[in-house]
């Protein structure tokens, strides 16, 4: 594990969230905001470990711009920025919900709060069923209700989901977390009358590789390529691509791999009864008597 590496690329990834923290975004549209936070992550030595994730109120997670998306955020949105820088694969998670109306900041709090209390309790041997339970009452306490099916997960080079998951809520199957691995810790909260989990919705712009068999199609091949080659198996966005291909040439030939199976593509996450979530999220590494989290900004 390369320790130095998730450290270089969580200082970046949390010095972008905060500038994105304290940015007004009133009357911006999503896409300036990937822009921006992707562009800073580059410009301070790291790679984006997937597309900047730009999720308006009742969508959870997985929504990043279309090409010269026009959604715009209003003063009465909520909107959960979630990043990612990552060196030599190894890679730093952090989100934060950036709020501009007063109904959501109890909400907002309530993920703050959830994830400072999950990071104060956290050390090597500790279970992970006992960290859910943590989060859960934290985010109970203060009037509001964890999203049950999103978690956090442990990290891997070039591995987003590296196999282990951090819950949210108290839960039956458990492990202790390891000296020296990564992991994402992102409790998400919604209103105490909403369902408490998430739905697929119909949007699915953000892309992975999930294999690297040829198609038969010369061309589909070459963007398979290109992907592998500038993003390895970590998640893309399609306007990533328009550097070397016209927009609907992209689409089109992203449309032969998905059904070849060669990419997979990942639905938005919608609040399943359209209530508003909040997101907060730091990557951290456990050690003897705590833990050293690298995004801390």
């Amino acid at each position: 594990m390369q320790i130095e590496d998730y450290i270089k690329a969580g200082k970046i990834a949390g010095e972008v969230r905060e500038n994105v923290r304290k940015k007004d975004w009133i009357g911006k549209t999503v896409a300036e905001i990937c822009d921006y936070a992707e562009s800073e992550i580059i410009k301070r030595g790291a790679k984006c470990a997937f597309p900047v994730n730009t999720s308006l109120n009742e969508i959870a997670a997985h929504y990043t711009a279309e090409p010269n998306d026009t959604k715009t955020v209003s003063d009465s949105d909520l909107i959960k920025i979630d990043l990612g820088a990552q060196i030599n694969g190894y890679i730093a998670d952090t989100a934060v919900t950036v709020n501009y109306n007063q109904e959501h900041d109890s909400l907002v709090q309530a993920a703050e709060n959830a994830l400072e209390a999950a990071m104060s309790m956290i050390k090597s041997g500790v279970k992970s069923k006992d960290v859910g339970r943590k989060i859960q009452n934290t985010i109970q306490d203060m009037g509001f209700k964890p999203i049950a099916n999103l978690s956090g997960h442990s990290l891997d080079q070039y591995t987003i989901h590296a196999g282990k998951t951090v819950p949210n809520m108290w839960s039956i199957g458990s492990f202790d977390f390891s000296e020296n691995e990564a992991y994402a810790c992102e409790p998400f909260v919604t209103a105490k009358n909403g369902l408490g989990f998430v739905r697929n919705g119909k949007v699915k712009n953000i892309f992975a590789l999930s294999s690297r068999k040829r198609t038969k199609d010369d061309e589909a091949d070459k963007v398979q390529e290109y992907i592998w080659n500038n993003f390895n198996m970590l998640p893309f966005a399609l306007r990533w691509l328009l550097n070397e291909w016209e927009e609907k040439e992209a689409r089109r030939l992203l449309d032969i791999l998905i059904k070849k199976k060669v990419v997979k593509a990942y639905a938005i996450l919608v609040e399943a009864s359209g209530k508003t979530v909040a997101q907060a999220e730091h990557t951290f590494i456990p050690n003897q008597t705590g833990v050293t989290v690298t995004t801390i900004g």
